[in-house]
């Protein structure tokens, strides 16, 4: 466990890695590319690490250099694996890669830790099955353990459920350009997470692959298509710049995250636009966006498409003056926690009033007391309630390692905003 330290946050300018979902879809590309891709700035945490090592598993060849990661991409032929390919609680890495086995040759088993048991996969696995593809839950529960016996895919027409996680669909997004027939995928629920979205398609377009669609309700991908190799930068992750602005917030301080830029496609850029409801100053500037904090109030905000912010707001909502309402995260029951009800609990010790129901949350504002706060396994647990440290004395955050899911050297980054 770590006490946090309470004393004076000084202005700042913050240097956060690169984007975590950036990082998945880039490497997964790259792996199905026409052969070398550099990529610089990807993140190398817990997450990402799983998918770079499955992917080893699969038959491709990757470098990990100091200052840059190098894929040999395979053309889309994948080897067979004989050993599960172990995930542990990266959804990310489960969800995406159950879709890219199907490329490969043979029965693939997919397995996580028991958390990842638990957390739906059932509307990814019908969605295979409509393009040809054998897959199913082993224990037959929706969840993981999955299997998939990969093959040459069909494709066509799928009707696919996105109401638990847009990650369904980008998985299916991803291999469409190696289906032998193209992909046409109509959304008939969600999809939840939109940017998670369009930042796939995104990375597919970067790499050469032509995406067509119609909003969020219809995508066709056609088939022949292949990933071109070349450089690939990845851009730094707002999720984790997320944190440093809510420091701002909280403390009142000027602190700037560098490299990021409203006109990303990260939805969670938008945690600044909130913040500025609630009374900070937003500064674009030329390296970075920059929190100034201010008087708290109380907003409500529909975070549908930035759930990984909602434990970071949630904890400057206690600081707030008034109740602040959090709309149509639902899906949160389903993260690395349930990330309501986990919220709700750990603003309770800090005696804020909080509840939830099925697809929100709600928290009045007070004055948040010392508490010892249990992350629940949860990397974004962990750094949002660290937060709260920064303005009140005697904040503990138990299980502290778990940010290496994540954000490995969060604590050194968070510690020099105790420095000028």
């Amino acid at each position: 466990m770590i006490k946090i330290k309470t004393q004076k946050i000084y202005d700042s300018d913050v240097v956060v890695p690169g984007s975590k979902s950036y990082t998945h879809r880039i490497l997964i590309a790259a792996a199905l590319s026409d052969g070398a891709c550099t990529i610089t700035n990807g993140l190398r945490s817990e997450d990402t690490l799983l998918t770079l090592d499955a992917l080893r598993q699969m038959g491709i060849t990757i470098d990990v250099w100091d200052d840059r990661i190098v894929v040999h991409g395979e053309k889309g032929k994948l080897k067979s694996c004989h050993d599960p390919v172990y995930l542990g609680n990266s959804g990310t890495s489960m969800r995406l890669l159950t879709a890219v086995a199907s490329l490969g040759q043979g029965r693939y088993t997919l397995a996580g830790i028991k958390r990842m048991e638990e957390r739906p996969i059932q509307d990814l696995l019908d969605g295979l099955v409509q393009m040809g593809v054998p897959a199913q839950s082993t224990n037959n529960t929706g969840c993981p353990p999955v299997e998939v016996k990969g093959g040459n895919v069909a494709g066509g027409s799928v009707a696919l459920r996105c109401g638990v996680s847009s990650q369904f669909l980008s998985a299916l997004l991803l291999i469409a350009p190696y289906t032998q027939n193209g992909v046409e995928i109509n959304i008939i629920e969600g999809p939840v997470s939109k940017p998670y979205v369009d930042m796939t398609v995104d990375v597919m377009e970067e790499l050469g692959v032509e995406v067509k669609r119609n909003g969020y309700e219809q995508f066709s991908v056609a088939g022949g298509q292949i990933y071109k190799a070349g450089s690939y930068e990845v851009e730094p992750d707002c999720s984790q710049a997320g944190y440093f602005w809510a420091a701002a917030a909280i403390t009142g301080s000027k602190i700037k995250v560098k490299g990021t830029t409203h006109k990303t496609r990260q939805g969670d850029v938008r945690l600044t636009q909130l913040f500025e409801n609630m009374g900070c100053k937003i500064n674009h500037e030329t390296d970075g966006i920059s929190v100034a904090g201010g008087s708290l109030e109380a907003i409500t905000a529909d975070m549908a498409d930035m759930p990984d912010m909602v434990p970071t707001l949630a904890v400057v909502a206690a600081f707030a003056d008034g109740t602040t309402v959090i709309k149509n995260v639902g899906h949160l029951k389903a993260k690395e926690s349930d990330r309501l009800g986990s919220v709700v609990n750990e603003l309770s010790k800090m005696g804020i009033e909080a509840s939830c129901s099925d697809t929100g949350m709600i928290i009045k504002g007070g004055i948040p007391k010392n508490a010892e706060i249990d992350t629940y396994g949860d990397h974004r647990m962990a750094m949002s309630f660290a937060l709260a440290g920064l303005k009140v004395p005697g904040i503990i955050i138990r299980d502290e390692k778990c940010v290496e899911k994540s954000f490995p050297n969060f604590w050194e980054v968070f510690e020099g905003l105790y420095r000028k």
